[in-house]
Formats: C-alpha cells, sequence, structure tokens
C-alpha cells in the first residue's frame, strides 16, 4: 500500500480542521464528527486549543483513499503559530488549502499560499462554506486567480449558495467551457500539449487533458478547485477523488540507508520523549541504535550550562540512541509497529536527546528551499507571579522549547530573568495558559521588543600572547574579524597549522567565538561574518620533579575559553558593528477613500509604501515596515478603513537601523569592560 503525506492549510476560521474531521468521517475512521466549537474534534488535543476554538499544535491522523494510506497533518492557522507550519510543509508530499466561500482569500491564505508555491509542493484548493450565507463563487475564484496563482482551475460550479442545499456541480468531459479552459491552462505549461491545441483544440480527448492535469498539478504547475461545506459533507467526495489522483505519493527505498527528519515533539504520559519523524529513505526497528545529527548553526535552545557568552552554544553534533518503541499511523490512531519505512510517518521513542529539525541517519535530500524559517522578530521577558516559582518556570519553558525550538529561551544570569522569541502576541497567551494549564505556573510578560541583530562594518583583529601583560592566561589567542556577505551566518578559519597545538584548545576557541558572538557590541547577536584564527600558543603539560600534574604550569581548556571573548570582543570593536532591525514586507487591501487615513499611519511606523495600484473603488498597497510597528498597524487598520482593511505582513529582510541604536542588555560577565570580566572569571584584575 502506498502512503501520502499530505497537509491541510488554512486562515484561521476558514474550517480547516472540520474539514480533517469531515475526511475522517468520510473515510469510516470515525463514527461522529467532532466540532471545533464543542472542543470534541480529533486534531485539536490540547486544553487551549479545545477552549479556544483554534489549532496552535500540528497533528497527525490517517484514512486509507483506495490503495493509499493517507497521513494527514493538521496544522495551524494563526499566522503567530508560522513556525509550526514551516516544519511540517518540510515533509509533505502534497497539500490542500482550505478557502472560506464567505471570507474568501485572506491575509495568511496568501501567505501560506505563496510558501506552497516557493515550495513547490503540489496543492489542492478546497473552497468550504458553501452552505453559508454571504458565500460566493465568481469573486472568490477572480480573488484566487488574481491573488494566489493565475493557475488555479475550477472543478465544478456550485448551486444554492448560502443555503444548507448548496451542492458542488463536478465539470464532466461534456462541458465545452470548461474543457476549453482547461486545456489552455495547461497548454501554458507544456509545448506538445500547446502545439496540438494550436492545430486543433477539438482534437485533445478528455483522457489526455486529465492525465495532464495530474502531471502539473504534481508538479506544483496548477492548482485545482474543489467547492464544497465540510459541515454539510457537500464537494468531499470530489476532493477525495482528487487527492487519489491528483497528488503524487510518497517516494523513498525501504531498503535504502535509513534517512529522515523530526518535525514534531510531545512528551508521553511518564514524561519521556516521543518524535515525530518523516522516513524519506531507510527502515527503523524497535531496538535499533539509531543515529541523529543537529545542525549547531540551527539549534537555538537554551540551557543551564555556565558559558562565558551567555546564551551557548550546542557542542553536540552526532548522537546516539536505542529505539524502544515505534507507532505508525493507521485508520485514525498510532499503533505500535515493530518498524517504520520510507516514505511513512513514525512515532519514536526512546532518543533522549532528539529534538525538532535533527535528522536521523544520512541527511534527507530536501531541497534547501524546504529548510527556510521565517525567524522570530519578537521577545518578551517571562515572569513568575511568584518567585518561588522560578525553577519551576525555567523547567516549563525549557520543555516547550523542545516542541517548539524557535522560541529560543533565552537566560540572563546577571538580572536572572528568562526570555522567549516570538511571532506575534497571541503565542505570548499560549505560553501563559500552557505553563498555567500543564505546570501550574502563572506568568506574566514584560513589554515585547524587536529582535536586532548585528554584523560587523569593517575587519579588526586583536590579539592577547601568553605570558605577556595583560594576559592572565596560559594561552595565546589572535583572531581576525572580516564582514561576509548576508545569510553567510558564522564562519570560523584557520590561519594557524592545525597541528600548531592540541585538537581541544582550538575547539574550545572556535566553540567559543560561536558562542561570544551571540552578544555583539550592543548586545544582539553578530552574523554574517567570518573569524579567522591568527594566532595560537599553549603551555604543554608539566609538573614540578617528581610531582603530579600542575595547572598553574600548564593550559587548560578555560584557559582558552576565558581569553577567547576578551580577544574576540576587542577585534570586534576595531572592526565596529551595525545593528539591523527586522523588516516585514506589507501587502495592504483597503478601500481607495480610506488611502488618505492611512498614509499618515504608515508615515508615523516609519513605513515604506514601494508600489500601490487602484482596483475600482479599492486600493492596494505593497511595501516595507519595521517588525515591531506591525502589531501596531494591525489594531489601527480595522478603524481607519471600517473594518475592510486586509494586512499582510511577513519577514523580509534586516535593515540597519538609522536613528538611535538600540541596545540589548547583556546577560553574560562582559568582556567588553575588562575589568569586571576578570573579576568574575578569575578573581582578578
Amino acid at each position: 500500500m502506498s502512503t501520502l503525506n499530505l497537509g491541510i492549510l488554512a486562515h484561521v476560521d476558514a474550517g480547516k480542521t472540520s474539514l480533517t474531521e469531515r475526511l475522517l468521517f468520510t473515510a469510516g475512521v470515525i463514527d461522529e464528527i467532532g466540532s471545533v466549537d464543542d472542543g470534541s474534534t480529533q486534531t485539536d488535543s490540547l486544553t487551549l486549543e479545545r477552549q479556544r476554538g483554534i489549532t496552535i499544535k500540528s497533528a497527525v491522523v490517517s484514512f486509507v483513499v483506495g490503495h493509499t494510506t493517507v497521513n494527514l497533518i493538521d496544522t495551524p492557522g494563526h499566522p503567530d503559530f508560522i513556525a509550526e507550519v514551516e516544519r511540517v510543509l518540510g515533509v509533505l508530499d502534497g497539500a490542500v488549502l482550505v478557502i472560506s466561500a464567505v471570507e474568501g482569500v485572506q491575509a495568511q491564505t496568501r501567505v501560506l499560499m505563496r510558501t506552497l508555491r516557493r515550495l513547490r509542493i503540489p496543492t489542492l484548493i478546497f473552497v468550504n462554506k458553501i452552505d453559508r450565507t454571504g458565500a460566493r463563487y465568481e469573486e472568490v475564484l477572480r480573488a484566487m486567480s488574481e491573488k494566489l496563482s493565475p493557475s488555479v482551475i475550477a472543478m465544478g460550479a456550485a448551486t444554492g449558495l448560502g443555503t444548507r442545499a448548496a451542492l458542488p456541480v463536478p465539470y464532466g468531459a461534456g462541458d465545452a467551457a470548461f474543457t476549453s479552459g482547461l486545456a489552455e491552462l495547461l497548454a501554458e505549461h507544456d509545448d506538445a500539449l500547446l502545439a496540438a491545441y494550436v492545430d486543433d483544440p477539438a482534437a485533445l480527448p478528455y483522457h489526455r487533458l486529465r492525465e495532464e492535469l495530474a502531471g502539473q498539478t504534481r508538479r506544483a504547475l496548477v492548482h485545482p478547485v474543489y467547492f464544497g461545506s465540510a459541515i454539510t459533507g457537500a464537494g468531499v467526495d470530489a476532493l477525495i477523488t482528487g487527492i487519489r489522483e491528483l497528488l503524487p505519493r510518497a517516494g523513498g527505498d525501504p531498503e535504502g540507508p535509513v534517512s529522515g527528519t523530526v518535525f514534531k515533539m510531545e512528551r508521553g504520559p511518564a514524561g519521556e520523549k516521543i518524535a515525530y519523524v518523516r522516513m524519506f529513505s531507510g527502515t527503523v526497528r524497535t531496538r535499533d541504535l539509531l543515529r541523529y545529527h543537529r545542525d549547531p548553526q540551527t539549534d537555538t535552545q537554551s540551557d543551564t550550562a555556565g558559558h562565558a557568552g551567555g546564551d551557548p552554544v550546542n557542542e553536540v553534533r552526532d548522537m546516539e540512541d536505542k529505539v524502544t518503541a515505534i507507532s505508525v499511523f493507521d485508520r485514525g490512531s498510532a499503533v505500535r509497529r515493530a518498524s517504520v519505512s520510507a516514505g511513512r510517518i513514525g512515532k519514536l521513542r526512546g532518543l533522549g536527546d532528539i529534538r525538532i529539525g535533527d535528522e536521523i541517519g544520512i541527511p534527507p535530500a530536501v531541497p534547501a528551499e524546504r529548510r527556510f524559517f521565517s525567524p522570530p522578530t519578537l521577545e518578551t521577558v517571562v515572569v513568575p507571579r511568584r518567585a518561588a516559582d522560578k525553577g519551576a518556570m525555567y523547567a516549563a519553558l525549557t520543555q516547550l522549547a523542545e516542541q517548539d525550538p524557535l522560541i529560543n529561551l533565552r537566560q540572563d544570569r546577571i538580572r536572572r530573568e528568562i526570555s522567549v522569541s516570538l511571532y506575534g502576541e497571541v503565542q505570548k497567551e499560549v505560553i501563559q495558559a500552557t505553563l498555567l494549564d500543564e505546570f501550574g505556573v502563572d506568568v506574566t510578560f514584560r513589554e515585547t521588543t524587536t529582535i536586532c541583530v548585528e554584523r560587523p562594518a569593517g575587519s579588526g583583529a586583536a590579539a592577547e600572547i601568553m605570558g605577556k601583560d595583560p594576559n592572565p592566561f596560559l594561552a595565546t589567542v589572535g583572531l581576525r574579524v572580516d564582514p561576509a556577505p548576508v545569510g553567510a551566518g558564522v564562519e570560523f578559519r584557520l590561519e594557524v597549522e592545525l597541528g600548531s597545538m592540541p585538537y581541544a584548545f582550538m575547539k574550545a576557541v572556535e566553540d567559543t567565538v560561536k558562542e561570544s558572538l551571540r552578544q555583539g557590541i550592543h548586545g544582539w547577536q553578530v552574523t554574517d561574518c567570518v573569524v579567522t584564527m591568527t594566532h595560537s600558543g599553549y603551555a604543554p603539560r608539566q609538573s614540578h620533579s617528581h610531582g603530579v600534574f600542575d595547572k598553574s604550569m600548564s593550559s587548560t581548556g578555560s584557559d582558552f575559553r576565558h581569553l577567547t571573548p576578551l580577544v574576540l570582543m576587542s577585534a570586534l570593536e576595531r572592526a565596529g558593528t551595525t545593528v539591523y532591525e527586522p523588516m516585514h514586507r506589507f501587502r495592504l487591501d483597503l478601500p481607495a477613500d480610506a488611502l488618505g487615513a492611512v498614509l499618515p499611519v504608515l508615515g508615523r511606523l516609519r513605513a515604506v509604501p514601494r508600489t500601490s495600484s487602484a482596483n475600482g473603488h479599492a486600493y492596494l498597497l505593497e511595501g516595507e515596515i519595521p517588525a515591531a510597528r506591525v502589531h501596531e498597524l494591525e489594531q489601527r487598520l480595522p478603524t481607519l478603513t471600517s473594518g475592510e482593511g486586509v494586512l499582510e505582513a511577513s519577514f523580509d529582510h534586516y535593515e540597519a537601523v538609522r536613528d538611535t541604536i538600540p541596545a540589548r542588555p547583556r546577560t553574560d560577565h562582559n568582556p567588553l569592560n575588562r575589568k569586571e570580566y576578570l573579576l568574575h572569571v578569575v578573581r582578578r584584575v
């Protein structure tokens, strides 16, 4: 039996969880359809999800269509949980994008479709709620063509819109307008079909058009559109037929080398970790000793180790654990199995250090664009209402970070505070409610602030030589900092011979460099730079005559870990840094008569419109706005546009701060202040 890993995506309240329930009911997995309002759905399992009627965490269920097992992944619809959606996108074979026939194309709908097209994920579109008052057909199709993709094709008409009797009417070979439109659309992507269509449009048989439709849908070139209602079940059978006939099946060789990706984490009843793994190749069996990998550059989680740089760098790259149990998804639930093979999704137990984003076995050949994550651009300090809960709060947040690494715990050991990264204000409510409901910890938050980055403005070098003042350590370290292209991250290079001192000391310098760069001159993470080690030296292992090893005469790793931040920050000061703030690209649809009221507000929020166009009584503005001002614009827009304005905003790039340079409080013993640093590190100046 083949497998299809299918994602359900939508703007919040478009009805995707209701559609999931209807698909499971139609496939015979459940006997009764759950209600989002009543909190009885299969996939919204969190207490907060049931209370608020929204999806916060992705969930996996399965059903069978013909000879295919469909692993259906229900994803969050609220833009604050876009990271949860993006993690899922990397493991999908296809997707269904749900749109409301009443509200039509919404802001998050555009973000999702743009991402699906960028990742080239085969996508069907289901227009839901045709039974609701205000449901539209032509207007929604036109909006999809204009705002989502010109390559959409309606697979049927709809009758009785806005009533409980609303039904889709499927098109077939006898619908001349449909077959003609389908042929024209498909011909745009296929030269041979175009030539045949030009010669004689009537000579193209319908079965060839259907075959070509399936082929182009699987290549994400066209997007079939189905109308229906998840509540009444209208149109769902046609959608299931489209899923069966038009979307690709999972590939991969079960006999090949083991390769997979962890896209979701949860805790079992006893607190054990459970990793959701999409298998791309090979087979994992119970009691296998499984190797998994983590890229330290993308590992944003904190820990409690005391590091000089404040925000630790995870030094573990390769780990190995024994798989103690495996579950796979079958007809709605996860069932114990002895193995999980290529194409399937498995729940693995026993991997004690596993985290979201880890790769098992050989890293899967996933296209680079499928690994993109929009970074969180906001952060806030979490404060327990009772001081005695501080330890429990940190332990709870650490568990939450396992399930969502992009919240990126940042511990300030000086002020004894903990910060979390955010995509939006709704996340604060979710974190607050989760801590209280699941861990019994009541918290509040400080004001949300923007996360900036620093980049070197030029080149700078510094060195401290062992035995020469003012160096108090038994180590020689010289470093040069140079700017690198945007997006390059941090690269460490050697201009000294690898054998000039023990590798452990070299590694201590490299790790401490990456760790220390988490806080630059102004306290922000330094990125897009090359750090080159230009000087090295150490005192070999020595001892007094007939004595034991004397560390006062011999270099240790701590000498290099303590000296490196001083040298690095000195080099960085000489290079200078520029602070960059996150900028969002915005798209604003508003009534033309509201333009005069909106433009001055955009100016005060430092938004810069780049393009504008008029469309009848509507106006479209596109441009850039600081991430820190998006929330304020969202709050003011309904009043400015009489509730008719629609804002779409997503991270685009970082831009140099031109006004007052924002500073972030340091979380370490500041190596920029040599006296303070040495007093804390070696208890002497």
